[in-house]
């Protein structure tokens, strides 16, 4: 039975389920609806290889606690938005698919192994795979979209999948909770590993 006690403990999983039943099509396939803000703020939530990457950000700032909590959630859509207009100018990145495969098997890795690097380490981690996922943003940017309400929708969509994986990871202060925190990381992994042998 849900409580308002445990309510918390059953919404993350109950936002994860939702994110997963979205469509796992590639989330920059060039198909999105075009518009503003809406677009923007959907165009995270169509593919779940950007799912599972930013919902592992949360995850991992959780997993290792204190300001990693909310450093790397924020690390991650400020390096993104440089990434997005690195591909709005159009600006050449290698192996943006094969760099968005690896940020979901990386990040799912570091919680499924419990990995604590300092701050800093984690910090450029995530930059790195952020600036992959905001060039996918960037370039599918619709034409007829107004960027600057674009960006906005796309970054408030990926904080809204950074909170999920922070509720989430705060599982973490029970023995169990930790058990099934790590395995979340596992199945991150796994997903990324289905998208790098896609693109490979």
């Amino acid at each position: 039975m849900i409580t308002p006690k445990n309510r918390n403990t059953w919404l993350a999983p109950c936002i994860l389920l939702l994110f997963a039943l979205q469509s796992t099509a590639d989330a920059h396939s060039g198909t999105g609806s075009a518009g503003g803000f809406v677009s923007g703020f959907m165009h995270p939530l169509t593919g779940l290889d950007h799912i599972v990457a930013m919902v592992g950000v949360g995850l991992w700032g959780a997993f290792l606690g204190g300001r990693a909590m909310w450093m790397l959630p924020v690390v991650f859509p400020v390096v993104m938005a440089f990434g997005g207009a690195m591909g709005v100018l159009e600006m050449p990145l290698p192996g943006v698919e094969i760099g968005i495969a690896l940020s979901g098997i990386v990040l799912g890795a570091m919680v499924a192994f419990a990995a604590k690097p300092p701050l800093w380490v984690a910090g450029i981690i995530v930059g790195i795979f952020a600036i992959f996922h905001g060039h996918a943003h960037g370039t599918e940017l619709p034409e007829s979209a107004n960027a600057m309400t674009f960006a906005i929708g796309f970054v408030l969509s990926t904080g809204l999948l950074h909170l999920s994986g922070i509720a989430f990871g705060l599982l973490v202060k029970w023995p169990w909770g930790r058990i099934a925190v790590r395995a979340g990381g596992v199945l991150i992994s796994l997903i990324g590993f289905g998208f790098l042998f896609k693109f490979l």
